[in-house]
């Protein structure tokens, strides 16, 4: 029988009781309504929200026959699909995040440490430059599908590596791991970077804007079949909630209290690169999501994964949403890169964390 364990203590500005608990996850989920709302109304082609709700409950049930609503097309084949895709990849960023910040004990963890995020750019790096070879080598695979089929890949491959070296004995040392995947992630990013010396201008364009991560593009042959490999591990990676709160403790203290805790590190590995190989091969590389929002979730709520978690996801999908808003309609005509939005948020964000712990505040 397991023992569920405190955790370590709780961050400086959590909510005393359910109220505060209560008040926090209110403002996220009002923040969430508000960003997917947005996202749906506001764009080159903006909507009036009768014609949004209008159109919303035509997929519901039958429209009446009344002809199609004002920006139909807009709105289910352009941002309703982006939307989408925007919550799942927020909440499977965000969530991915916190898991490796309990795994790692440290606060600064964020999923590209193991190595899944620059596997899947370099692979992609690789697909756009020598597309032309790949697709005469893997003729079944539909143009559109290589590049992500190629990151979700090459994620997998690399967090797989970086994890074998790690391993030794049947234990999985996360200070190895930590260290391995830093390695890898120089290595890869020396790839990523011969490629960008290589490639012709159009794929130079490609490959900048696909490092910098974006929602655009994406379409329901795309989207369906890939949100259940997102989704799925962003849903199981709560389920250890108590297992990682149990080695925020120590891996020794968490053994005597009765944790798998080899087989959870793999579990929490596994799910992690699962979760962001997914969402990197649909958007590329987006950064800050997975660092920034479970640090400011500990802040308000403490250490608890079970609470940390959920209110994560919730934070990460209106957070990317709400980015996305502004890199869709900051510089119109023209489309800002997302991850240039998300390090503008996060950035500062940092900032303030370090000024503040100068000042005698806790991290």
């Amino acid at each position: 029988m397991t023992v569920s364990p405190e955790p370590q203590g709780r961050a400086l500005g959590s909510p005393r009781g359910g109220t505060g608990l209560l008040t926090v996850a209110t403002v996220f989920a009002v923040l969430w309504l508000a960003a997917f709302a947005g996202a749906l109304l506001w764009g080159p082609v903006p909507l009036a929200p009768g014609d949004v709700l209008a159109i919303l409950a035509g997929i519901a049930g039958d429209s009446g026959g009344a002809g199609p609503a004002p920006g139909e097309t807009v709105i289910l084949a352009i941002r309703l699909p982006r939307a989408l895709l925007g919550m799942a990849v927020g909440a499977a960023l965000a969530v991915a995040g916190a898991a490796l910040q309990g795994l790692f004990r440290n606060p600064l963890a964020d999923p590209g440490l193991i190595g899944v995020s620059t596997g899947a750019a370099l692979a992609a790096a690789t697909a756009i430059v020598f597309g032309g070879t790949i697709m005469a080598a893997v003729p079944f695979l539909s143009p559109g599908l290589v590049i992500p089929v190629a990151a979700f890949t090459g994620g997998l491959v690399v967090t797989l590596v970086v994890y074998r070296i790690a391993s030794r004995d049947g234990r999985t040392e996360v200070a190895t791991l930590l260290l391995a995947g830093v390695a890898v992630n120089a290595i890869a990013g020396a790839g990523i970077g011969l490629l960008v010396f290589v490639s012709n201008d159009q794929e130079l364009r490609d490959l900048n804007f696909w490092m910098l991560g974006s929602l655009g593009g994406v379409t329901w042959d795309r989207l369906l079949p890939a949100l259940p490999i997102i989704l799925a591990p962003a849903l199981a990676l709560p389920l250890l909630a108590r297992h990682l709160d149990a080695l925020l403790l120590g891996e020794t203290e968490a053994l005597h209290l009765g944790f798998p805790v080899e087989r959870c590190k793999r579990w929490i590995v596994g799910l992690c690169a699962l979760a962001v190989g997914g969402a990197v091969a649909l958007t590329g590389v987006i950064g800050f999501i997975g660092l920034v929002v479970p640090h400011l979730v500990r802040l308000l709520v403490g250490a608890r994964h079970g609470l940390v978690m959920p209110l994560s996801a919730l934070l990460g999908s209106a957070l990317l949403l709400i980015a996305d808003l502004v890199a869709r309609t900051a510089a119109l005509p023209a489309e800002l890169p997302i991850g240039i939005v998300t390090s503008c948020i996060g950035g500062p964000f940092f900032l303030w964390l370090l000024v503040r712990g100068r000042h005698g505040g806790t991290w």
